[in-house]
């Protein structure tokens, strides 16, 4: 790796970078008015993103990638430098990383060429589309039908709470080809014109983030789109979503140490009693756990990507302890820096309030809280008690 592409430059390089948090800077664009103002500001999120070649790190070299293959260090290294300086950025980065994952791992040489070079280059747009009605974190739940028609596929259903929804040019999508509950699911590439396929709605969520729900009625797609063979679909996104989980603890604890600058800055400043905030012994206590355990959050997404670059085979519950830990642990920090904020720290417009907002999706999306959990109890209990080895 060049030193232009370590880690540490990159952070340097996103630190650098004046126009990212622009929008941040103005009170319309932290919260915009319209969904066309939210469309319009990721779009300038995404070609900023492109031109200085973060998307690049997204993909592989062969198809205009910067690395031989995706790093995990890399990609969690840009959104923790993303997450402190503006969370939509982040979601911007990380959307054409989660959208195009699936082709690079299991698309064909035409899939990889159509698109993984398009991707690099942010002149398309990737999302990705599981999540439906009734099946959200139990991928087995997924109804939406891909019916084999000659040398075509004719898909029904819905998905919702889908980033991107509307901005993106293609989505990589899953539905059940089988009735069987985990061999049934398959992954296809569906175009964002492709008759049959709509926008059905655009929600507003907490924090500016294009998201809504999908509608497929009889969406005909060539044979061509699917990825993988039949029935590999919730292996290619368990795949997927192991490799982005420490990625997603990342982006979380750049948010925290953004709340914890924000914090100490403030409490230095500010007087009451006759004596700065700082002096304060429960203030102190509060900056000591806010430290502590943001770079103890900091360490499991380090080590997760570190096990999941060396290719040490099954890192679920590296991945899992590195989501769960980190983005529990930014709430608390930015739930903190509110309070030390005052009544400051919930007005529109204050980096604190805006953090507030951003976090609270990370402890929900790619697996909640309590999936995680889940996820690391039973890892735990089929290794007999034993813990990973650094």
């Amino acid at each position: 790796m060049t030193d232009d592409h370590a880690p540490s430059a990159l952070q340097s390089k996103i630190r650098s970078l004046a126009a990212l948090d622009e929008g941040a800077r103005q009170p319309e664009s932290i919260a915009p008015e319209s969904i066309a103002e939210e469309d319009a500001e990721a779009r300038r999120l995404l070609a900023l993103l492109a031109s200085e070649g973060l998307l690049a790190h997204l993909v592989p070299k062969a198809h205009g990638g910067k690395t031989e293959r995706v790093l995990n260090v890399t990609v969690c290294a840009i959104r923790e430098a993303l997450g402190y300086r503006y969370g939509p950025a982040d979601v911007a980065f990380v959307m054409q990383g989660l959208g195009s994952a699936a082709i690079a791992a299991s698309g064909s040489r035409d899939q990889k060429d159509a698109w993984l070079p398009r991707v690099a280059r942010g002149e398309s747009i990737a999302a990705i589309a599981l999540t439906e009605p009734a099946a959200g974190s139990d991928l087995t739940a997924i109804a939406t039908r891909a019916r084999r028609d000659g040398d075509a596929y004719i898909l029904d259903g819905e998905k919702t709470l889908i980033s991107n929804a509307g901005l993106a040019t293609f989505y990589t999508l899953f539905a059940r080809t089988s009735d069987d509950p985990r061999r049934g699911v398959t992954a296809f590439i569906v175009e964002g014109g492709d008759p049959g396929f709509r926008v059905k709605e655009r929600f507003r969520g907490l924090a500016a983030h294009p998201i809504g729900t999908l509608a497929l009625e009889r969406c005909r797609i060539p044979l061509s789109r699917r990825l993988g063979e039949e029935g590999e679909g919730i292996a290619i996104a368990v795949k997927v979503l192991d490799f982005f989980r420490p990625t997603v603890g990342a982006a979380a604890v750049g948010m925290a140490r953004r709340a914890l600058d924000e914090t100490v800055r403030h409490v230095k400043s500010r007087r009451q009693f006759g004596a700065p905030l700082s002096e304060l012994g429960g203030v102190k206590g509060m900056i000591a756990d806010m430290a502590t355990e943001i770079e103890a959050a900091s360490l499991l997404v380090e080590r997760a990507a570190d096990a999941i670059d060396a290719g040490r085979g099954r890192t679920a519950l590296e991945s899992a302890m590195a989501k769960y830990m980190a983005t529990e642990t930014a709430q608390r920090v930015i739930d903190n820096a509110v309070q030390l904020r005052g009544g400051m720290g919930v007005i529109r417009g204050n980096v604190v309030e805006r953090l507030y907002r951003e976090i609270r999706a990370l402890r929900i999306y790619e697996g909640a809280s309590e999936v995680q959990k889940n996820i690391i109890a039973r890892e735990i209990l089929r290794a007999g008690g034993k813990l990973p080895t650094p």
